[in-house]
């Protein structure tokens, strides 16, 4: 059982366990000593996004890796794919990400690259885990000129901005759109509307005020309403909406209304099909995508794989079998052959090119995959269970799971932060899928109230 590493880092309410600075620094000096035998001598790399509590976190990982006689490079506020891009830019032996996503800001995490720019494995953060709960690293204790120091890379913004735009068609520009960006009061507030900017759009930028407190209120890829009410008002030609930490991205059509990442992925898909630059015809999806985007990529030609949740397993996957374009329903969207982690103004990027170069309107574009009826019901329970403990689960799931045959699927998976199970009902028939999902859920509650 971890300790501290969930499905994305280190994460929780700052300033109590585990988002403690005792634990932050705990941290920095187990990477640091992860990485010393084979450091390349450049240091870790530690960016972060708006949170008030990014200060001490920062101070805190930092204090740590110099204890251990490796280098600190501070970037300052940048999106968590800025991160992992600099992180490779600069030849660090690691990143470090201090944000939450799309948490509140009460909340904060720790999210680890490798020096190629990736998340680490499951295998190092249980080795990270396991330094921390041992006394290993106390053998280790630099003085003198031996211990690390610090320096802040003052250009990382710069850097970032023009490795963005040149994930954009060098032919292209976006000088007759009107975007409206919604920032989330996060990291992309200082880059996304220079970006878009400089590529020639008309920007309107919505939540680029952060004071420590407000990323994520209200606002960003969560609460992606402001932005289409902009969209309407403005009558602009597409809304972007990123989370706390930019690796995320929802978006919105000219008429307000709300296109998710498994759309952008079947756009997206198509025109690297046309390309010939979908690598073995494949995307990589996470199980809760919807089954309309198989039939979309089915009818184009390609194919759909299918991963656990989580957009590090989404990477795992595309690395091991040599796909290059992925993600999730939620926004994650990984274009391997750019980026080594989602990004979220770059995946912004593409779908602005395939607009352009269609000249079509999103509207339109997104009429290429129509959703399945998907119902997705949430069974909190006193503690924390298995499905295969509740009475008749098994049996009733396979026996529905039948009844629905390839015109649909159920999904059960408890949650991996809460004592939550969760039933995800998908089928062309509306009524059928909701009766499914209450005669599952009402089986989880008889069992909980047991």
């Amino acid at each position: 059982m971890r300790k501290l590493f969930g499905t994305d880092g280190i994460r929780g309410e700052a300033n109590t366990h585990p988002m403690t600075t005792e634990i932050a620094m705990q941290v920095g000096r187990a990477i640091a000593f992860i990485v010393k035998d084979r450091s390349r001598g450049h240091g870790i790399v530690i960016g972060k996004d708006t949170r008030l509590s990014c200060y001490m976190l920062e101070n805190a990982l930092a204090a740590g890796i110099c204890s251990m006689g490796v280098d600190v490079m501070l970037v300052g506020p940048l999106p968590t794919p800025g991160i992992s891009f600099i992180t490779t830019s600069m030849r660090a032996d690691a990143g470090v990400v201090i944000s939450a996503s799309h948490n509140p800001f009460q909340d904060n995490g720790i999210k680890i690259f490798a020096h190629d720019g990736f998340k680490l494995p499951d295998c190092v953060e249980e080795e990270i885990e396991a330094l921390i709960f041992s006394q290993k690293m106390e053998a280790l204790r630099p003085v003198a000129e031996e211990v690390g120091k610090a320096r802040r890379i003052e250009d990382a913004k710069g850097r970032y901005i023009v490795f963005l735009k040149n994930t954009f068609p060098k032919h292209l520009m976006l000088d007759d759109f009107h975007i409206v960006l919604d920032c989330a009061n996060g990291a992309t507030y200082g880059v996304a509307p220079e970006v878009f900017e400089e590529l020639g759009a008309k920007v309107t930028a919505l939540s680029v005020d952060p004071d420590g407190t407000n990323i994520n209120r209200r606002c960003g890829a969560l609460h992606p309403e402001l932005m289409a009410e902009t969209v309407r008002r403005e009558k602009a030609d597409i809304g972007l909406a990123f989370d706390g930490d930019g690796d995320r991205l929802i978006v919105c059509d000219e008429h307000g209304q709300i296109v998710d990442g498994d759309h952008i992925m079947a756009i997206c898909a198509k025109d690297l099909l046309a390309q010939r630059k979908l690598k073995k015809k494949t995307v990589v999806a996470t199980v809760m995508s919807n089954m309309g985007l198989q039939v979309a990529l089915e009818q184009m030609g390609g194919i759909l794989t299918r991963t656990a949740v989580g957009d590090r397993y989404v990477v795992e996957e595309m690395r091991a079998k040599g796909y290059n374009f992925g993600g999730e329903q939620s926004g994650h969207l990984i274009f391997l052959d750019s980026s080594t982690t989602g990004d979220g103004i770059l995946a912004g990027l593409q779908l602005l090119s395939v607009m352009k170069k269609k000249e079509r309107p999103l509207s339109e574009l997104a009429t290429i995959m129509e959703s399945f009826p998907q119902v997705l019901k949430n069974v909190r329970t006193r503690t924390r269970m298995s499905v295969d403990e509740i009475p008749h689960f098994t049996t009733t799931l396979r026996k529905l799971e039948e009844k629905l045959n390839t015109s649909g699927r159920i999904l059960v998976r408890p949650s991996g932060t809460e004592p939550v199970i969760r039933v995800m009902v998908e089928g062309q028939d509306e009524q059928l899928i909701n009766d499914m999902a209450d005669e599952l859920c009402e089986l989880v509650s008889n069992a909980d109230r047991m």
